[in-house]
């Protein structure tokens, strides 16, 4: 069994607040191009909660995932440790974070707990080091 299998099925209160934040936030993405609405809520070690939605652009590789966003605002605000992600989508199914923003959130939390659901409400467990094995990060450039 796999760290994340083995935690798959777990829900908790916190989950549950760290989704519904999710979802919330989706509903503010600007997505003219795609029609898919991504919310994320990231939370801190001290329990800070920071959101983000996707933000496209007609040129296409100006768009910001919503995870980037939520990244970018926990560190705008001066908050560097991050222990869960949970990500919504208005997508039927819950879809994992695109490449781009699993390099970034790993430069801050190599460990982070991600949680994925879709508009039907299932929910999917991983950890971000499962899912960008043998990841380049800070250490590679000593």
């Amino acid at each position: 069994m796999t760290r994340a299998e083995g935690t798959a099925q777990r829900s908790d209160t916190g989950d549950d607040e760290l989704v519904r934040h999710a979802v919330d936030a989706r509903r503010n993405a600007y997505c003219p191009y795609s029609k898919i609405e991504v919310g994320a809520a990231l939370q801190s070690r001290d329990g800070r909660i920071f959101t983000g939605c996707n933000v496209e652009n007609a040129s296409f590789g100006m768009t910001w995932c919503a995870e980037r966003t939520a990244l970018v605002k926990a560190i705008s605000e001066g908050t560097k440790d991050f222990v869960t992600m949970a990500v919504a989508t208005s997508l039927p199914r819950a879809i994992m974070p695109c490449g781009a923003c699993r390099q970034v959130l790993h430069e801050f939390a190599p460990d982070l707990r991600i949680i994925v659901v879709g508009a039907d409400g299932a929910r999917y467990v991983t950890f971000l080091d499962d899912i960008l094995p043998e990841a380049f990060g800070p250490g590679d450039l000593s």
